[in-house]
């Protein structure tokens, strides 16, 4: 299962990492990050096949890709900036992981919006 490879991969980083920062405090940063970046790219394959499952059941629902390419774009965002954000913090930099929250949730927005507007307009025409 990937899951205990990931788990195995990411405890072997941390007690790597703890070791090394009582000689190099700046190399442990670096195996923290490197870790980071190996198990996001161990699990970004496993996007494919949510990826097609979602097109299928767009298709199934008749509903306009446009909305399905926001979503997957939405999450896009939340994943990077949270990911973005706790290495900062990994690095003792809460006040710029904060700062990419906020980016983010407002690219969120600005994203959702489009979407927004259109379930208020089905709501409206709706309405007698």
């Amino acid at each position: 299962m990937e899951i205990f490879k990931i788990v195995g991969l990411g405890i072997t980083a941390t007690l790597l990492a703890v070791i090394v920062k009582q000689y190099k405090p700046e190399y442990g940063i670096h195996i923290s990050i490197a870790t980071g970046v190996v198990i996001f790219l161990l699990v970004i394959g496993k996007l494919a096949s949510i990826f097609e499952v979602m097109h299928g059941l767009a298709d199934k629902l008749d509903m306009d890709v446009v909305y399905l390419k926001s979503v997957f774009k939405i999450i896009g965002i939340a994943y990077i900036a949270e990911f973005g954000s706790e290495v900062c913090r990994d690095c003792g930099e809460s006040s710029i992981a904060s700062k990419i929250e906020f980016a983010g949730k407002i690219l969120i927005m600005v994203l959702a919006l489009p979407i927004l507007l259109s379930v208020l307009n089905l709501i409206i025409k709706l309405m007698p």
